[in-house]
């Protein structure tokens, strides 16, 4: 077992497209963890193979919360704070409860009938266009939005005052670490905004669900209600956007693997699960954790306290878990991929995650059966950032097949 630290050299590049940067493939197949410095916080190990990440995301002895108060290893300007994602063990549970019945698989199959309505009034808007445009812009973000805005209850007119914040967030902005700061203040405040709107004014959405659930338990604070809501608004207004725009590039730069989805749609559960291991939305690492006592990883000790930050690109990557790890195969089979999470942190909205893109993914393909690339995939532009991969637009065209008639 190794003791010392190693300095591999490590840069955190800022990465535009889908490849996995060869830093990562070069750690793969180096296999231990190593020290790193990343672009915010203090340093941390890296973890790039994909047993080692499964035992860090699953292992209770390390910790989230126990990032509190310190300056945390992470790649995006701000650190991730409270919430459901700083909480560990019993509290994490509590935290979890308020939104674990509408999550559940059975509450969101629920949903199908209205996503699925969402995903063909954005599919007619286009062909009423014509046979070209931004799949972005005309249907991968208003269809997000639509979706995260009638589960939460926001109206859908005032995403202007949220969306562009969202960019600070995600590292996709040049403004200085204090201008962050003071967007995302606001941004609390609107989502504070909306919770006494709630409040005064129940409706059927997952608002006043979690207010419903929190004036029945009696043991949630307003502070917990806003970080929570907080990220519910942001991991399912622009994660999802990105993924799902990120997907459909990916299809169509693979037409013979988006026409076997046309012909076998019965396969699309599986599939989806294979284009998120593919597809690495995530551009370097998850939140960080913090072992609460000394662990041995891939051969490396690593001492209590010490962070530790999960490339799981890396993981989804690595040949001793996947066969043929950088083929797109659409009928691989299992979901043992790290792109929701792991453990007890595992994506509160995987279930939604996974219907989101069921239903998109189908209804683009079927109505247009000649959907494509309108420019070299090269060409497609990809905005700065350094946590989550988005592309800037995504111009694609297609024939008259695109009415649906």
């Amino acid at each position: 077992m190794t003791t010392a630290r190693i300095p591999v050299p490590f840069t955190f590049t800022e990465i535009r497209g889908l490849d996995l940067d060869h830093s990562y493939r070069e750690l793969l197949e180096h296999g231990r963890p190593v020290w790193v410095t990343p672009p915010y916080g203090e340093n941390s190990w890296l973890v790039s193979r994909y047993e080692d990440i499964k035992t860090v995301l699953g292992d209770q002895r390390f910790s989230r919360a126990a990032a509190q108060g310190r300056d945390e290893a992470r790649v995006a300007p701000m650190p991730i704070g409270g919430s459901i994602m700083g909480a560990d063990g019993a509290e994490h549970s509590r935290l979890r409860r308020l939104v674990s019945k509408p999550f559940s698989n059975r509450g969101i199959e629920e949903l199908r009938p209205r996503i699925s309505q969402v995903a063909e009034e954005l599919i007619d808007a286009m062909a009423k266009e014509g046979t070209s445009g931004d799949l972005v812009t005309s249907f991968t973000n208003p269809f997000a939005a639509l979706n995260i805005c009638e589960l939460l209850g926001v109206p859908y007119g005032e995403r202007d005052r949220f969306q562009s914040r969202m960019q600070c967030f995600f590292g996709r902005t040049e403004l200085s670490t204090e201008e962050i700061a003071a967007e995302l203040g606001e941004l609390r405040a609107y989502v504070h905004e909306l919770i006494e709107r709630r409040r005064a004014e129940p409706g059927d959405d997952l608002i006043s669900g979690m207010l419903e659930v929190a004036a029945e338990g009696g043991a949630y604070t307003d502070e917990e209600l806003l970080d929570l809501v907080y990220m519910l608004l942001i991991g399912g207004y622009d994660t999802p956007a990105s993924q799902l725009a990120s997907i459909m590039y990916t299809l169509l730069s693979h037409p013979g693997q988006a026409q076997l989805l046309r012909e076998n749609p019965e396969i699309v559960p599986q599939a989806v699960d294979e284009l998120l291991r593919f597809v690495p939305l995530v551009s370097h690492t998850v939140f960080a954790r913090y072992p609460t006592e000394d662990v041995e990883i891939g051969g490396q000790l690593i001492r209590a306290g010490e962070p530790v930050l999960c490339a799981t690109p890396a993981g989804n990557k690595d040949p001793r878990a996947f066969e043929d790890p950088d083929v797109l195969d659409l009928r691989r089979e299992g979901r043992k991929h790290l792109s929701l999470g792991h453990g007890v942190h595992h994506c509160t909205g995987a279930a939604m995650a996974r219907l989101e893109l069921q239903v998109a993914v189908l209804a683009l393909l079927n109505r247009f059966p000649d959907l494509r690339l309108d420019v070299a995939p090269e060409d497609v532009p990809w905005l700065k950032g350094m946590q989550i991969r988005t592309l800037g637009s995504l111009p694609v065209a297609w024939g008259a097949g695109g009415s649906g008639s």
